[in-house]
Formats: structure tokens, sequence, C-alpha cells
């Protein structure tokens, strides 16, 4: 709910928000509706972007780890924390701070 109560600041700075999930499409859209979250949710089920990015089961849980990757319009990332433990994620003002 963080990024979601900052969504705007992120717009503002003309940044994109977008979760990935491995999980069903109908799981994440269930998630997205009763979390009440505007930006941008995808699943990804068979873990290929997951994996693509390095993040998945990085914590032996068939899940990909909490993770943010700042990218910018040429596809370059130009930041990225990848969290230690399920609950390790920067806070918005964090990855706000390294937009371009």
């Amino acid at each position: 709910m963080k990024l979601q109560n900052r969504y705007q600041k992120f717009q503002d700075a003309g940044a994109e928000v977008v979760a990935l999930a491995v999980a069903p499409r109908s799981s994440v859209n269930s998630t997205r509706k009763s979390l009440g979250i505007s930006y941008v949710m995808l699943s990804d089920k068979k873990h290929r972007v997951a994996s693509a990015y390095g993040v998945y089961n990085l914590l032996g849980d068939n899940l990909a780890a909490p993770a943010v990757f700042v990218i910018d319009t040429d596809g370059a990332v130009l930041w990225q924390y990848i969290g230690k433990n399920p609950n390790d994620r920067p806070g918005p003002g964090q990855i706000l701070e390294h937009l371009p």
C-alpha cells in the first residue's frame, strides 16, 4: 500500500509503477482489486520475467524475491534493489530518489 499511497508522486516524476507477481492472472487481479491498487500489476505465472531479471526463487520459495528495478525508456536498468527476505523492500521515497 505504500506504493499506492505515493503513486501520484511517481507519475509526477514521469515514471510508471509496474508490479509483477509469480502468480496466475486471476490471483493478481484479485489482489489488485482487494487492495485498491491503481498501478499496473502483471502476472508472471511461468516466471519468465522474474527469471530474466535474476530474482526467481532466490529465497527458495519458487517466487520472485522482492525487487525493484528503475528502468529508463531505452530499457537500461539504472538502479536495482533485491530483497534479502520476503519483507525486505525499499520504501517509495528511496525509489523516487533513484529516478532519472
